[in-house]
Protein backbone atom coordinates (compact mmCIF):
# COMPACT_ATOMS: atom_id res chain seq x y z
CA UNK A 1 0.00 0.00 0.00
CA UNK A 2 1.22 3.35 -0.96
CA UNK A 3 0.18 5.66 1.58
CA UNK A 4 1.77 5.23 5.45
CA UNK A 5 -1.31 5.35 7.06
CA UNK A 6 -4.69 3.00 7.27
CA UNK A 7 -7.55 6.04 8.41
CA UNK A 8 -10.64 4.34 10.68
CA UNK A 9 -13.86 6.09 11.46
CA UNK A 10 -14.89 4.53 14.81
CA UNK A 11 -17.45 5.80 17.29
CA UNK A 12 -17.03 9.49 16.61
CA UNK A 13 -13.26 9.34 16.63
CA UNK A 14 -10.58 8.96 13.92
CA UNK A 15 -7.32 6.55 14.88
CA UNK A 16 -4.38 6.49 12.69
CA UNK A 17 -3.11 2.42 11.69
CA UNK A 18 0.87 1.68 10.93
CA UNK A 19 3.98 3.67 10.30
CA UNK A 20 5.16 6.44 11.89
CA UNK A 21 6.12 9.43 9.75
CA UNK A 22 10.18 9.90 9.29
CA UNK A 23 12.19 12.99 10.01
CA UNK A 24 13.60 14.82 7.20
CA UNK A 25 17.12 13.19 5.84
CA UNK A 26 20.24 14.84 6.26
CA UNK A 27 21.09 17.15 3.57
CA UNK A 28 23.38 15.93 0.34
CA UNK A 29 26.65 17.66 -0.20
CA UNK A 30 24.52 18.93 -3.74
CA UNK A 31 23.46 22.65 -2.72
CA UNK A 32 19.99 23.41 -2.59
CA UNK A 33 18.07 26.33 -4.99
CA UNK A 34 18.80 29.33 -3.60
CA UNK A 35 16.28 31.37 -1.59
CA UNK A 36 15.88 34.56 0.11
CA UNK A 37 16.69 34.04 3.49
CA UNK A 38 20.45 33.42 4.83
CA UNK A 39 20.89 29.80 6.07
CA UNK A 40 21.34 25.82 4.71
CA UNK A 41 18.43 24.82 2.91
CA UNK A 42 17.40 20.65 2.40
CA UNK A 43 15.21 19.01 -0.32
CA UNK A 44 12.17 17.81 1.09
CA UNK A 45 11.27 14.02 -0.33
CA UNK A 46 7.76 12.84 0.18
CA UNK A 47 8.54 9.67 -1.74
CA UNK A 48 4.72 8.25 -1.10
CA UNK A 49 2.62 11.39 -2.39
CA UNK A 50 5.19 13.28 -4.96
CA UNK A 51 1.52 14.04 -7.10
CA UNK A 52 0.69 16.84 -5.09
CA UNK A 53 3.62 18.77 -6.18
CA UNK A 54 4.44 20.49 -9.99
CA UNK A 55 7.32 18.32 -11.53
CA UNK A 56 6.63 15.44 -8.80
CA UNK A 57 9.44 17.73 -7.14
CA UNK A 58 8.53 19.14 -3.83
CA UNK A 59 9.95 22.04 -2.40
CA UNK A 60 13.02 23.14 -0.99
CA UNK A 61 12.77 24.37 2.44
CA UNK A 62 15.00 26.21 5.29
CA UNK A 63 17.11 23.23 7.33
CA UNK A 64 15.34 22.98 10.85
CA UNK A 65 14.98 20.00 13.54
CA UNK A 66 11.97 18.47 14.15
CA UNK A 67 10.20 18.62 10.54
CA UNK A 68 8.55 15.47 9.51
CA UNK A 69 6.96 14.44 6.16
CA UNK A 70 2.83 13.53 6.52
CA UNK A 71 1.08 11.73 3.47
CA UNK A 72 -1.82 11.80 3.23
CA UNK A 73 -5.06 10.86 0.32
CA UNK A 74 -5.47 14.59 -1.14
CA UNK A 75 -2.44 16.29 0.35
CA UNK A 76 1.00 16.40 1.85
CA UNK A 77 2.19 17.98 4.90
CA UNK A 78 5.29 19.51 6.15
CA UNK A 79 5.03 19.28 9.65
CA UNK A 80 7.19 21.53 12.16
CA UNK A 81 7.69 19.89 15.93
CA UNK A 82 8.70 23.02 16.99
CA UNK A 83 5.80 25.07 15.93
CA UNK A 84 3.66 21.94 16.39
CA UNK A 85 2.13 23.41 13.16
CA UNK A 86 2.75 23.04 9.55
CA UNK A 87 5.33 24.25 7.47
CA UNK A 88 3.82 24.18 4.32
CA UNK A 89 0.57 21.88 3.46
CA UNK A 90 0.34 20.99 -0.27
CA UNK A 91 -2.67 19.79 -3.00
CA UNK A 92 -3.04 18.82 -6.42
CA UNK A 93 -6.80 20.08 -7.71
CA UNK A 94 -8.05 19.16 -10.97
CA UNK A 95 -11.72 20.44 -12.10
CA UNK A 96 -12.65 16.60 -11.69
CA UNK A 97 -11.19 16.91 -8.03
CA UNK A 98 -13.25 19.97 -7.16
CA UNK A 99 -16.62 18.69 -8.94
CA UNK A 100 -16.09 15.75 -6.28
CA UNK A 101 -16.28 17.87 -3.35
CA UNK A 102 -19.26 17.82 -2.10
CA UNK A 103 -18.51 15.65 1.06
CA UNK A 104 -20.12 16.44 4.02
CA UNK A 105 -17.78 18.23 6.51
CA UNK A 106 -17.22 15.90 9.54
CA UNK A 107 -15.77 18.43 12.53
CA UNK A 108 -14.10 15.73 13.82
CA UNK A 109 -10.42 17.36 15.04
CA UNK A 110 -7.62 14.73 16.41
CA UNK A 111 -4.15 14.95 16.96
CA UNK A 112 -2.47 12.81 14.10
CA UNK A 113 -0.77 9.65 16.08
CA UNK A 114 1.69 10.09 13.64
CA UNK A 115 3.54 12.62 15.30
CA UNK A 116 5.31 12.23 18.94
CA UNK A 117 3.88 13.77 21.84
CA UNK A 118 5.19 16.78 22.12
CA UNK A 119 6.09 17.53 18.44
CA UNK A 120 2.21 17.93 17.71
CA UNK A 121 -0.66 20.40 18.82
CA UNK A 122 -3.65 18.69 20.68
CA UNK A 123 -7.42 19.36 20.77
CA UNK A 124 -6.80 20.72 24.24
CA UNK A 125 -4.29 23.48 22.93
CA UNK A 126 -7.07 25.28 20.83
CA UNK A 127 -9.32 24.80 23.49
CA UNK A 128 -10.81 28.67 24.88
CA UNK A 129 -7.81 30.15 22.95
CA UNK A 130 -9.83 32.65 20.82
CA UNK A 131 -8.47 31.17 17.90
CA UNK A 132 -10.25 28.91 15.04
CA UNK A 133 -8.24 25.53 13.97
CA UNK A 134 -7.55 27.04 10.64
CA UNK A 135 -7.38 24.76 7.56
CA UNK A 136 -4.24 25.11 5.50
CA UNK A 137 -5.57 22.36 3.29
CA UNK A 138 -9.49 22.68 3.30
CA UNK A 139 -12.28 20.72 3.88
CA UNK A 140 -13.80 22.17 0.75
CA UNK A 141 -11.26 21.30 -1.62
CA UNK A 142 -11.76 17.12 0.17
CA UNK A 143 -12.78 14.94 -3.48
CA UNK A 144 -14.01 12.12 -0.94
CA UNK A 145 -15.05 11.04 2.88
CA UNK A 146 -11.54 9.71 3.46
CA UNK A 147 -9.51 12.76 2.69
CA UNK A 148 -12.33 14.99 4.67
CA UNK A 149 -11.53 13.17 7.91
CA UNK A 150 -8.24 13.42 6.83
CA UNK A 151 -8.58 16.65 6.64
CA UNK A 152 -9.14 17.37 10.18
CA UNK A 153 -5.75 16.28 11.55
CA UNK A 154 -4.28 19.33 13.57
CA UNK A 155 -1.33 18.62 11.49
CA UNK A 156 -2.92 20.52 8.97
CA UNK A 157 -3.86 23.21 11.02
CA UNK A 158 -2.61 26.89 12.58
CA UNK A 159 -4.05 28.59 15.08
CA UNK A 160 -6.34 31.34 13.18
CA UNK A 161 -8.22 34.59 13.83
CA UNK A 162 -11.98 32.99 13.29
CA UNK A 163 -13.04 36.19 11.29
CA UNK A 164 -10.10 35.57 8.60
CA UNK A 165 -10.78 32.03 9.00
CA UNK A 166 -14.55 32.62 7.72
CA UNK A 167 -14.28 35.70 5.89
CA UNK A 168 -11.24 36.98 3.48
CA UNK A 169 -9.21 33.53 3.96
CA UNK A 170 -12.55 31.44 2.99
CA UNK A 171 -12.79 33.95 -0.23
CA UNK A 172 -9.32 32.71 -1.18
CA UNK A 173 -10.10 28.77 -1.10
CA UNK A 174 -13.61 29.32 -2.79
CA UNK A 175 -11.92 31.43 -5.69
CA UNK A 176 -8.96 28.95 -6.13
CA UNK A 177 -11.64 26.26 -6.33
CA UNK A 178 -13.22 28.39 -9.12
CA UNK A 179 -9.95 28.56 -10.92
CA UNK A 180 -9.23 24.96 -10.52
CA UNK A 181 -12.71 24.50 -12.23
CA UNK A 182 -11.87 26.71 -15.00
CA UNK A 183 -7.69 25.45 -15.70
CA UNK A 184 -7.22 23.06 -18.47
CA UNK A 185 -5.25 20.86 -16.35
CA UNK A 186 -3.06 20.09 -12.54
CA UNK A 187 -3.36 23.32 -10.34
CA UNK A 188 -0.71 23.05 -7.81
CA UNK A 189 -1.89 24.66 -4.58
CA UNK A 190 0.77 24.89 -1.70
CA UNK A 191 -0.46 26.68 1.65
CA UNK A 192 1.22 27.99 4.65
CA UNK A 193 1.85 29.72 7.77
CA UNK A 194 4.37 32.62 8.52
CA UNK A 195 5.76 33.52 12.11
CA UNK A 196 7.14 36.40 13.60
CA UNK A 197 9.96 36.62 15.64
CA UNK A 198 8.22 36.75 18.56
CA UNK A 199 5.18 34.80 17.92
CA UNK A 200 2.26 34.16 20.33
CA UNK A 201 1.41 30.57 21.36
CA UNK A 202 -1.55 28.78 22.76
CA UNK A 203 -1.81 25.48 24.75
CA UNK A 204 0.28 23.76 26.93
CA UNK A 205 1.76 22.47 24.18
CA UNK A 206 2.53 25.91 22.75
CA UNK A 207 1.38 26.07 19.72
CA UNK A 208 2.71 29.37 17.80
CA UNK A 209 -0.06 31.49 15.88
CA UNK A 210 0.97 32.69 12.85
CA UNK A 211 1.41 36.55 11.58
CA UNK A 212 0.77 35.74 8.21
CA UNK A 213 -0.98 33.10 6.22
CA UNK A 214 0.26 32.67 2.38
CA UNK A 215 -0.99 30.03 -0.41
CA UNK A 216 0.83 29.66 -3.85
CA UNK A 217 -1.44 28.96 -6.97
CA UNK A 218 0.43 27.24 -9.73
CA UNK A 219 -1.35 26.16 -13.28
CA UNK A 220 0.25 23.85 -14.75
CA UNK A 221 -1.15 24.05 -17.86
CA UNK A 222 -0.20 27.70 -18.14
CA UNK A 223 3.34 28.06 -16.37
CA UNK A 224 1.51 30.97 -14.21
CA UNK A 225 2.07 31.00 -10.56
CA UNK A 226 0.32 33.60 -8.16
CA UNK A 227 0.10 33.56 -4.11
CA UNK A 228 -2.08 35.22 -1.42
CA UNK A 229 -0.54 36.78 1.25
CA UNK A 230 -2.94 37.75 4.43
CA UNK A 231 -2.72 39.03 8.22
CA UNK A 232 -3.85 36.52 10.75
CA UNK A 233 -6.27 39.10 11.71
CA UNK A 234 -9.80 40.18 11.71
CA UNK A 235 -8.62 43.28 9.54
CA UNK A 236 -7.43 40.81 6.70
CA UNK A 237 -9.10 41.52 3.12
CA UNK A 238 -8.60 39.66 -0.30
CA UNK A 239 -5.98 42.07 -2.00
CA UNK A 240 -4.31 41.83 -5.22
CA UNK A 241 -2.06 38.44 -5.05
CA UNK A 242 2.18 38.85 -4.75
CA UNK A 243 4.49 37.13 -7.73
CA UNK A 244 6.11 33.77 -6.90
CA UNK A 245 9.81 35.82 -6.84
CA UNK A 246 8.23 38.05 -3.99
CA UNK A 247 6.84 35.01 -2.06
CA UNK A 248 9.87 32.79 -2.14
CA UNK A 249 11.70 35.81 -1.06
CA UNK A 250 9.53 36.86 2.11
CA UNK A 251 9.42 33.00 3.04
CA UNK A 252 12.28 31.87 2.57
CA UNK A 253 11.61 29.07 0.75
CA UNK A 254 11.67 27.28 -3.02
CA UNK A 255 8.25 26.19 -3.51
CA UNK A 256 8.71 25.19 -6.87
CA UNK A 257 12.01 24.41 -7.47
CA UNK A 258 11.65 21.96 -10.86
CA UNK A 259 9.82 24.42 -12.93
CA UNK A 260 9.76 27.41 -14.86
CA UNK A 261 7.65 29.91 -13.82
CA UNK A 262 5.82 32.49 -16.41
Amino acid sequence: MRRTAVWLITAGAISIQATSCGLLPTPSSTPAPSVGHAGPTIATQFTGCREFFAGGVPPVVRQAPLQRELCYDAFAVLHSGTTKTPVFVAERLTRASVEDANEKRTNKFFADARLPRGERAELSDYKGSGYARGHMAPAGDMPNATAMAQSFSLANMVPQNPAQNSGAWSKIEQDTRKYALRAKGNVFVITGPVFGPESLTVGANRVRVPTHLFKLVYDESTGKAWAHWQPNSAEARAGRPISYPELTERIGMHLLPSVEVH
